[in-house]
């Protein structure tokens, strides 16, 4: 297919068959690397661009992700949209999860709902593209067909995804310059890495679980033992089609997708659907999978991998084995990618036990935090000083600008030379008025500020819809409660030289003030006390002096609907993560996690929380 322009989307399969997309800015540093060509190395490492990511490398020539503390493949691809598409305008719809933080919805759903909203529409039902929920525009939230459970979402403004124009080939493969052809196909390397790899994808072919050869040295033959593949683990979802039609209220509209290209799809999965439709044509290697005995596999390739650290092939480093694997370490990393191209899943060590909670401690061992006051802290209702009126505390914060620029209003997307397009409750300000923030120097209409400020929880701050950039103190809307912080003669692990800081957060029930979703009615507490966990580092216990302060702040939890159990009116996580396993790491909230105080000083910075916040609190 052959486009004038469109924007790359960049996507990765999660483990349900489906696509996810990488953000704006990840898509654009990947977009980069592929630009730069054979100089950048074939490698994108994904913590450049965001230190959630650190752990993972993009390989452009197999196409795949690779997570270098467990082993894991995943495949990547490069997707192409309309320019007119809600990526190619910058907006992410998102979902609120079970912990409280937001999802980005699949490109494909995003771009439907994207249109239903441009349409007007008063809601839109996703069924028609394999999905069995109603968006409602109105109350901002999802509804599940069959269980009627809601989540909230949202609709924000990012960056624009990166475009490309001109004629772009049907299939490509690294390197590539957007807009241009292929190249023919170089011929294959000769080094002892990439022979291993192509001998196991050719014993993959030819179904043998004898010794393997490299390419060219073996005779063809031809496949046996042609059987079927099961289908992946996960839920099976309808594909989407590129040719259907939105279903909502008002005409029908055509989807925005216009191209889907896969790059090395994985065995049994197709773009957009976990499982290939019958009857459709399947390349001999992946059929003969059924009769390769993986056993013999996996020692083949940890033989091999031997023989090539022998002979000084770099490794990828694998961290966190914890012993229960046959794999060494330093095979770790080959061997996941020789399984991994053959097809079979990667699967370096036994799962952990979940360890919830520390060893039983005494209260004689229960120590105090060196350089921390007291030993528990209550929330108070204190906010921060308000302003007369959203007018006045704006006006701190802004500079009128008399000769707007000719571009969009990001809140109501009209032009700034126009007036605004806010069309809720009235400020008392003229909707033509235009004003820059101070510190950010964004413009917006000062009518949609005032508008914005009065729909938040209008505490004397104000946070920059574009930049995030926060103006004043931010503060939240937790319900009062106790954080009780102390010092307990146990390691975490991946922290072995230091104690562990234990926090316990208690939060009873109660009834929800002015200031909550629901004034004057009741709200649950479930889960509490919540205990979690931090080293007893010198980076711990900054990062508990600023929790303290997020605590004070009322920015730890706040009362909306869990999306673990759909429960509305209840104590939820605020954006600001812990880790709640003390043990083990099973369930992504616990030890070891190398980045994680690095990621929630990065949390508690975008709620305006940093080290000059504790020196303003003593003040």
């Amino acid at each position: 297919m052959l486009l004038a322009s469109a924007v790359v989307v960049w996507e990765w399969l999660n483990e349900h068959g489906r696509w996810r997309p990488y953000s704006p800015a990840v898509s654009h540093h990947i977009e980069a690397v592929v630009r730069a060509g054979p100089r950048a190395g074939g490698s994108v490492v994904l913590g450049q661009v965001d230190s959630r990511l650190a752990p993972y490398i993009i390989d452009l020539q197999s196409m795949n992700q690779f997570r270098q503390d467990t082993g894991t493949l995943r495949p990547v691809r490069r997707n192409y949209y309309d320019p007119s598409s809600a990526p190619g305008k910058g907006v992410v719809w998102e979902w609120e999860n079970d912990n409280g933080s937001w999802t980005p919805y699949d490109m494909e759903v995003g771009i439907t709902i994207q249109h239903a909203y441009e349409k007007q529409h008063p809601w839109i039902d996703l069924t028609s593209i394999g999905f069995s929920y109603i968006i409602d525009f109105s109350t901002m939230g999802q509804i599940n067909r069959q269980t009627q459970r809601q989540r909230r979402i949202r609709r924000r403004l990012d960056l624009i995804y990166p475009m490309v124009t001109g004629t772009m080939p049907k299939a490509q493969s690294w390197p590539v310059n957007p807009g241009t052809t292929t190249s023919p196909p170089a011929p294959p390397c000769s080094c002892p890495q990439c022979v291993l790899v192509m001998s196991v994808k050719a014993a993959v072919v030819h179904g043998s679980s004898g010794p393997l050869q490299p390419p060219g040295t073996r005779k063809n033959i031809a496949p046996s033992g042609v059987g079927k593949l099961p289908p992946p683990p996960g839920p099976v979802t309808k594909p989407l089609n590129t040719s259907s039609t939105m279903r909502g209220p008002g005409k029908t509209a055509p989807s925005q997708v216009i191209q889907r290209q896969v790059s090395n799809t994985p065995a049994g999965a197709t773009a957009g659907s976990p499982t290939s439709p019958q009857g459709s044509n399947r390349k001999p290697g992946r059929v003969a999978l059924a009769t390769l005995n993986r056993s013999n596999l996996q020692r083949l390739a940890i033989a091999q991998s031997r023989v090539l650290i022998a002979s000084g092939v770099p490794t990828v480093p694998v961290k966190n084995l914890n012993g229960s694997s046959p794999v060494n370490p330093a095979l770790a990393g080959i061997t996941g990618i020789l399984m991994s191209a053959a097809g079979l899943p990667v699967c370096l060590t036994r799962p952990p036990k979940l360890v919830l909670h520390p060893p039983p401690v005494s209260k004689s061992e229960i120590k105090s935090i060196p350089g921390v006051s007291n030993t528990s802290r209550k929330t108070t209702k204190k906010q921060a000083k308000k302003g007369k009126t959203p007018e006045e505390v704006l006006k701190k914060y802004l500079q009128k600008v008399r000769h707007p620029p000719e571009e969009d209003c990001t809140i109501c997307m009209e032009r700034l030379t126009a007036p605004s397009g806010y069309k809720g409750p009235q400020p008392t300000v003229k909707p033509d008025l235009v004003g820059k923030l101070s510190r950010c120097g964004h413009i917006y209409h000062i009518y949609c500020l005032v508008a914005m400020y009065n729909n938040g929880n209008k505490d004397g701050s104000l946070q920059c819809p574009t930049c995030k950039t926060i103006y004043g103190v931010k503060t939240g809307t937790q319900p009062p409660g106790k954080m009780e912080y102390h010092l307990i003669p146990h390691s975490l692990p991946g922290h072995p030289d230091c104690k562990t800081i234990r926090i316990i957060y208690s939060i009873p029930p109660g009834i929800q003030g002015p200031e909550h979703p629901n004034p004057g009615k009741s709200f649950s507490a479930r889960g509490f006390p919540r205990h979690c966990y931090l080293p007893d580092s010198e980076k711990g216990r900054k990062v508990l002096k600023l929790l303290l302060v997020a605590w004070d702040r009322r920015l730890i939890f706040a009362i909306g609907t869990s999306s673990t159990t759909g429960e509305s009116d209840t104590v939820v996580w605020n954006e600001v993560h812990h880790k709640t396993e003390f043990g083990s790491n099973l369930t992504g909230h616990g030890y070891p996690d190398a980045n994680y105080l690095d990621n929630v000083l990065a949390e508690l910075a975008a709620q305006g929380i940093s080290e000059d916040s504790t020196a303003q609190e003593k003040d």
